[in-house]
């Protein structure tokens, strides 16, 4: 073990005593102007749902203050020591940051301590957050993200924010026999096979009439609001996006999915999905939403305009050919000239867009990735994947984000790959190749 020497060891000591009194100094409270002035950071320490827009409480805020980074206090204990340095490292946060924070008491404390033991001392309390209705920001259409309490009210009857227009119904999606399903299920949630909406060789949308056959048999019409979650998200989200091409109108997702449920300790029930009655009649011609998915050819006019993005949806190593990320698809490489949207780890994961709950990452943050590869929301911009779940799930948070021209190309690589003339990159590569 080194020795200290006594010098050095004063020098330390003056230091950390002249930091401490420098922190102390620190008034205990900022508004935003004067944060501002200091050029600080805010940051929210509640749970991403009132971050994103929905109300905390009748008659509450919606949204979070502006710029404010979210770091929820119910994530500490998912994040180690690490993951917390590498999100202060990509929000930018100095340890001589002036930082306010808001949010509950408890929260704010929880956060201040975390903060405090990773080294950032400079840390008080936003006196006028959420005072100011104006100034807030949120998500264009965060009620499309719904969060566990807000269907526990729905359910119960109670007063919501947007509400339901009409008939609702909420599903479990995933694929094949209802396992985990039968187990342990929200209360009054039907169960939806994948393998009804999509099918071999190419795991495509099936057809419209099969698709609409689907709906009917699941009661569902044009006008019924359908809640969506999954074990996997993105499971629930490659419905969602399906069945917004059908014509649903209003298809929300249960941000984070079953885990988010199971974590806030709701009601659960067991056993078989409930006797629905059939829908007679749709409502609507199918598709009502064409536009929303894009084929093979409409994804190769994409590639290389400025004024549209073809986007990959799949990890760094299945973007650059290492892996082809399915067993069963064998070639490597991807789409010459689509643009890198970020993913996860692996074909399996989507950490790239999750907060440590699973539930989306800030819009602030997925808007700010994308940006580096040239895709912005003024752009026709088409997701896609290997077989387009992780796609889908994307097309539900741009669509949150309040993305107008977006997309979901269906055929995904397993469809272009299987193609030999399409073009095809490998290898390590940066934004200039989509241009």
């Amino acid at each position: 073990m080194k020795r200290v020497s006594q010098l050095t060891a004063l020098t330390m000591a003056f230091g950390l005593a002249a930091f401490s009194t420098f922190a102390a100094a620190i008034p205990h409270s900022f508004t935003l102007t004067q944060l501002r002035q200091q050029h600080g950071v805010v940051i929210d320490t509640r749970p991403s749902a009132f971050y994103n827009g929905w109300p905390q409480a009748p008659g509450g805020a919606f949204g979070h203050e502006p710029a404010a980074l979210n770091l929820s206090a119910s994530w500490l204990s998912l994040m180690s020591d690490t993951q917390l340095a590498d999100w202060a490292k990509r929000h930018h946060l100095m340890p001589d940051s002036a930082i306010a924070l808001y949010g509950s008491d408890s929260d704010n404390q929880a956060v201040r301590a975390r903060l405090n033991k990773a080294g950032y001392l400079h840390i008080s309390l936003l006196r006028d957050a959420l005072q100011a209705p104006d100034r807030l920001q949120r998500l264009p259409h965060f009620e499309q993200l719904v969060y566990p309490q807000w269907l526990y009210q729905l359910q119960q009857h109670k007063p919501v924010v947007a509400t339901p227009a009409g008939d609702w119904k909420v599903f479990e999606a995933g694929w094949g026999a209802p396992k985990y399903y039968l187990l342990s299920h929200i209360p009054g949630a039907g169960y939806i096979d994948t393998n009804d909406v999509e099918s071999e060789p190419l795991w495509n949308k099936v057809s419209d009439d099969k698709l609409k056959a689907m709906l009917l048999k699941h009661g569902i019409r044009h006008d019924t609001t359908v809640i969506l979650y999954g074990r996997d998200v993105y499971a629930a989200a490659r419905v969602a996006h399906i069945m917004l091409y059908a014509g649903v109108k209003d298809v929300r997702l249960l941000d984070g999915g079953w885990k988010t449920w199971s974590d806030a300790g709701l009601p659960v029930e067991r056993g078989m999905p409930p006797t629905v009655t059939p829908a007679s009649d749709f409502g609507a011609p199918v598709p009502g939403q064409p536009q929303l998915m894009v084929d093979m050819e409409q994804a190769r006019g994409m590639l290389r305009r400025q004024d549209a993005s073809l986007v990959s949806i799949r990890s760094w190593p299945e973007f650059i050919g290492e892996t082809s990320g399915y067993s069963y698809i064998k070639p490597k490489g991807d789409i010459a000239g689509a643009r890198w949207g970020h993913a996860g780890s692996d074909a399996t994961h989507m950490e790239d867009f999750h907060n440590p709950d699973g539930t989306m990452r800030s819009s602030d943050d997925i808007a700010a990735m994308w940006k580096q590869w040239g895709i912005r929301p003024n752009q026709h911009v088409a997701f896609y994947c290997g077989t387009g779940w992780r796609a889908s799930e994307t097309f539900m948070y741009a669509r949150a984000m309040g993305w107008k021209n977006i997309a979901v190309y269906d055929g995904g690589w397993y469809e272009w790959s299987s193609h030999p003339q399409n073009p095809v990159a490998t290898g390590e590569r940066g934004p200039e190749s989509s241009r």
